[in-house]
């Protein structure tokens, strides 16, 4: 009863009740964004780089008649709420209309057709610096939002720096003292003449895919883990202290039709994942996914039946976790414990995925304390894109939140 309340729950805070009409049977499966081409490269266009200047939307739609949809798109704020300021909103270059649609061969089951675009276009257009998203909605109903997915813009002009520290925390594990393994980030910068210090608010830090839950180090609020340097000037230095590396994702490649030649399969075809707590995994793609092309015969959307034999000391619930719920720990992601084996089943395309084991608690209707490591491991070795972003409160247009600082690091050559 739990569960069911909480997919509920999910359901309506995910997909409000928009106004009547437009296809009520049309699903968006396999939605990706990605830039420059790269369908394992991250979600962002920067206009100071040679190869990343536009961002490419991908993706399936499971309809019996051909699907009339558009692309809207919104400037947002830091908290990726989308500006309701006139001079923000870009009326003229907003929306991408008359979406051409591929056909996916006949055979395939989950999906009819594919769509495929590239951004910035004659239509579109990102005049500023920050976070943007899309809206895939009905063309006679634009408030018919079938799907979303969220992206970066950049037009940086602070140069970053950032270091990176290896630290073990003090205090006892037990028996999973690697998991005292962590690092810190240090993220510095000399402001131009240009801009104010004042108006610098916080930096931002992104892991691998993992969007929707970045690590933030704010100027309002300062602790141990997560505080600022100043010297009342221009100079800035951001720390994000006790980071854990964790371990590389686990993987499966569906592509492989003598392994995974059913409609219903399991990951591991016929074998049960166990803790890797104490195994380092080999490199992935850092959390993207690769998919089989739609014109391929065998491009099947199958039912993929994750399950994981969890130690007797992991008490909290599990929820599986991949691109696939965009990375992120979801109440209808969470898994069933049959006998002891926990298990779910998830619709995916065939392709290269990469997935891990989360542990949280439930609370009425929240999902706390997760522990991303308990099942996973963590090591120094593990190698992770971060993804730092600086943002300055900018008078210009009546006011936003820009990002004018970026740089990316790896880690686990340190």
């Amino acid at each position: 009863m739990r569960r069911n309340l909480l997919i509920v729950l999910f359901a309506a805070y995910l997909f409000p009740v928009f106004a009547i009409g437009g296809n009520a049977e049309l699903k968006i499966r396999s939605l990706r964004v990605f830039g420059s081409g790269d369908e394992t490269s991250f979600p962002m266009i920067d206009y100071t780089s040679n190869g990343e200047k536009t961002i490419t939307i991908d993706f399936d739609v499971q309809t019996s008649s051909f699907p009339n949809l558009i692309i809207q798109f919104r400037f947002c704020d830091d908290n990726w709420t989308p500006y309701e300021n006139q001079f923000l909103q870009n009326p003229l270059f907003n929306t991408e209309y008359n979406l051409w649609m591929d056909k996916i061969p006949n055979n395939i089951k989950g999906a009819r057709y594919h769509y495929t675009g590239t951004f910035p276009n004659n239509n579109v257009q990102f005049p500023f610096s920050g976070k943007w998203m899309f809206f895939i909605t009905d063309s006679q109903n634009k408030n018919l939002i079938y799907a979303s997915q969220k992206f970066f813009v950049l037009y940086p002009d602070v140069k970053l720096h950032a270091q990176i520290y290896r630290e073990t925390m003090q205090g006892s594990y037990g028996d999973n003292a690697n998991l005292g393994r962590t690092i810190s980030i240090k993220t510095s910068f000399v402001l131009p003449d240009t801009l104010f210090s004042a108006n610098v608010t916080k930096v931002e830090i992104v892991k691998n895919r993992m969007v929707s839950s970045p690590i933030i180090i704010d100027r309002n609020t300062n602790t141990q883990e997560r505080y600022y340097e100043w010297d009342a000037g221009r100079k800035f230095s951001f720390i994000a202290r006790v980071l854990r590396p964790g371990n590389e994702y686990r993987q499966i490649d569906t592509r492989n039709l003598t392994k995974y030649p059913t409609p219903t399969s399991d990951a591991r075809f016929g074998e049960v994942d166990q803790s890797d707590l104490f195994s380092k995994r080999q490199r992935d793609y850092n959390g993207a996914s690769l998919l089989m092309d739609f014109r391929n015969a065998n491009a099947d959307y199958q039912s993929i039946v994750f399950k994981l034999k969890a130690p007797e000391n992991v008490t909290k619930p599990i929820f599986l976790v991949g691109e696939f719920s965009d990375w992120k720990v979801l109440p209808e992601y969470e898994m069933f414990d049959d006998n002891g084996t926990m298990n779910l089943s998830v619709q995916l395309k065939r392709g290269v995925h990469a997935y891990q084991y989360v542990a949280a608690d439930i609370s009425g209707n929240r999902i706390q304390n997760i522990d991303w490591e308990i099942l996973e491991g963590n090591f120094f070795e593990t190698d992770n894109e971060y993804f730092i972003f600086l943002y300055y409160n900018t008078p210009e247009k009546g006011g936003y939140d820009k990002i004018v600082g970026f740089i990316k690091i790896r880690t686990g050559a340190l």
